[in-house]
This record gives C-alpha cells, structure tokens and sequence, in this order.
C-alpha cells in the first residue's frame, strides 16, 4: 500500500445509557488522540444514541468538559418493554448501518442498546466490537446478563477489562477458535479475537478524578463531614415496591445508627419512590440526579458504598472504597474475593452487619489493581487497527 494514502476506518458507536457515555467518551477521546499522530490511519466515529436513558444534567458533562463529538442522532426509543423496545432499536440501527455502511460497529457494556447494536450489525455482517466483554453474573434473571452473553457470541472482537472476563469467555469457547481452518475474506469472517485491555472506566475514573481535585463541583450542597454513600436504580430493586421501600428503610436504619447516607436519585427510582408514596426516613437524605463529575466527587468524599450499580461497585474500588452490593450476584467478582465488596441482596441483616464490619473491624483491606494500568482505551484503538 502507498503509505501516502492511508485508509479511513469508519466506526460507528452505539450507546444508550449513562455508564455507556462513560466509557464511550475515553475511547473518542483516544481516538482523537489517535488522528493528531502523524502519518496514522484516519478513524472516523460516528456516535448514535439509542435514547434508552439520558438525563441532560447527568450526561452532558461528558461533551463539554472532556471535548468529545456529540452523537450525530438520538433514536428516542425508551419507556417500552425490554422486547418492543430491543426491537425498535434494531430496526432503526439497521437503517442507518446500511445507509453509512461503517467497517465497525462498536458496543458497551450489557444494556438493550448495545444488544440491538450488535444484533442490527451482525445480520448485515458488519464486524462487531464488545467493549468490556466477557463480565458474567450467571444469573440470567438478569436482562443485562442475558444482553452481555449474546453479544459476546456474535461480536467479532472482544475487548476485555480483567482476567477473569477473558477466562470466561475462554471457558466459552470463544477465541479458541482453529484459524488455520478458517479462509476470512473480511474482517467480519475471522474469528472472534479475545484481547484484555483493561477497563475503560478505570481510565475515565483517572482521567475525572484530576479534573474534580480542582473544582467544586458540589458547591452548594450540604453534606456531613462523614456519610455513606447509596444508589438503587436497578429493575429488580425498583420495580418491586416491597423491596425498595425495605432497602430505603434499611438505608434509612444504617443513618440513624451509624452514619448520615446520602443517595443521588437515579430517574428509576425517583419515579417509583413517588409511585409507591415511600418516605426518605430520618438519617438518610435524597438528592437529585448528579453528574458523573458530582458522583465522583461523592465517592471521592465518602466513607462506604452501597449500591446495586455495576458500574459504581467498580468505582468504589477504584478509589479504594468499600463497597455493599445490593444484589445477589456480581460480574465483578475480583472486587469480592479481594475482600472489599460484599454482596449482600435485600436482606437487612447482611447489610447491617456488612456495615458494621467495613466501619469498624481492624481488618487492613488492599486494593491491588485488577483493571489495568488507565491505558484501556488506547488499547482499544490499537486492536481494532490491528485486527
């Protein structure tokens, strides 16, 4: 090839909920950093937003603190039931494939979006790339482990944040695949490649960590020197009144006898929180969605995590925080063997003890890093050229 004209990769990006920006806007962020090195190969990205979820005053901090592109178009799908609303989302990615014809579509995470963006990719065999593949619950129970392994299945490249992820996926079968019998006449009839990079959002972390040292960003709240900080937001906490208004009870209980929680509303439990006409008890105190450089700063400032995000668990090791999972399984199963994160369901006992012992115990805990080294998402960039 004449090295004066260097092809243009084109990708196309599928995001659809606020961790998805997350981790999205350290990879743009690369790939910019990518097209400023001299005589590289161009990567254009085009970034679509399915609507799943976006909240103006949680997400567009992303755009205008980190300089990022924008998405090109918001599908608007939301509110519908996880099948019409899979669907929807397939039917209108598939348009937009075929008429961009990208040589990647790229996804994050386990959300209906990046199963739609996946599905809509593979059937017009347009090669797939599954950033932080390989996470397993084992709960298929789950709607986000059902969307994680089958996009695992069909992805092409599967980028992986930890050991443990690409064991899973080896233990699959998944990138074992016998090359010498394979003839691939594109990138998309290869086998799958398995490749550990690290975690995309150990970079982000860093990366906003920095920027909130120098700001004050939660000027203007008032909060207890010491406190715990909590979030519900997921379908099988929230959309059964019994179990949330027993984990606002049981979070209200850990205020009053140890120290003040304070819990960022995510949207989902806002709603049904007034839904079910549950009381904020003595010793808690709710506050509105937060932006992600907010939330950091939160995390930055607490003394515990509890929560039943995927994503904040990781966080919370991140700044060497202990965490109390509400649920009853993890992907991130490091965090627990390591002896910071408990998992501990809905049971107010288990959660109450787990308090009890992070707060008060002698035990040193470490925190040792199982994410990589913050350079996930130059990674990132790298396989896909070099696939």
């Amino acid at each position: 090839m004449n090295n004066a004209i260097k092809k243009t990769l084109r990708i196309i990006t599928v995001v659809g909920a606020r961790p998805q920006f997350i981790k999205a806007a350290v990879v743009s962020k690369a790939i910019q950093c990518h097209n400023d090195t001299v005589n590289a190969e161009k990567i254009k990205e085009d970034i679509i937003h399915t609507g799943q979820h976006y909240d103006y005053d949680m997400s567009e901090v992303f755009f205008e603190k980190m300089q990022i592109p924008r998405p090109s178009m918001n599908l608007n799908i939301n509110l519908c039931d996880h099948g019409e609303m899979t669907g929807k989302m397939i039917a209108a990615l598939e348009k937009i494939f075929k008429k961009q014809d990208p040589d990647w579509v790229m996804v994050y995470g386990d959300t209906n979006s990046t199963l739609a963006g996946s599905l809509a990719a593979v059937k017009l065999h347009i090669p797939v790339a599954h950033v932080e593949a390989g996470l397993r619950s084992f709960n298929k129970r789950m709607p986000e482990e059902i969307n994680r392994v089958l996009t695992d299945r069909i992805s092409n490249l599967l980028l992986c944040p930890s050991k443990k992820a690409v064991e899973n996926l080896l233990s699959e079968g998944l990138g074992k695949e016998d090359k010498a019998s394979v003839n691939p006449e594109t990138s998309f009839d290869k086998p799958p490649k398995v490749t550990m990079v690290g975690d995309v959002m150990y970079d982000s972390f860093l990366m906003w960590q920095k920027m909130v040292a120098k700001q004050d960003v939660l000027r203007g709240f008032s909060l207890p020197p010491s406190f715990i900080l909590a979030t519900i937001h997921r379908q099988e906490n929230t959309d059964d009144s019994k179990k949330l208004r027993l984990l606002i009870q049981t979070l209200g209980d850990i205020g009053k006898r140890l120290l003040p929680v304070i819990m960022p509303l995510h949207p989902r439990a806002k709603r049904r929180i007034e839904e079910y006409g549950i009381n904020i008890p003595e010793g808690m105190s709710a506050l509105p969605p937060l932006s992600y450089d907010q939330m950091i700063a939160l995390l930055d400032r607490c003394i515990l995590v509890i929560t039943d995000s995927g994503g904040l668990q990781k966080e919370a090791y991140f700044a060497e925080k202990c965490c109390i999972t509400l649920r009853d399984q993890t992907e991130w199963v490091e965090t627990v063997t390591s002896g910071t994160n408990l998992i501990a369901g809905n049971d107010p006992r288990l959660i109450l003890s787990g308090v009890d012992d992070f707060l008060y115990d002698n035990h040193v805990r470490t925190f040792p890093p199982l994410y990589g080294q913050g350079d996930a998402a130059k990674k990132v960039v790298k396989a896909l050229l070099e696939y």
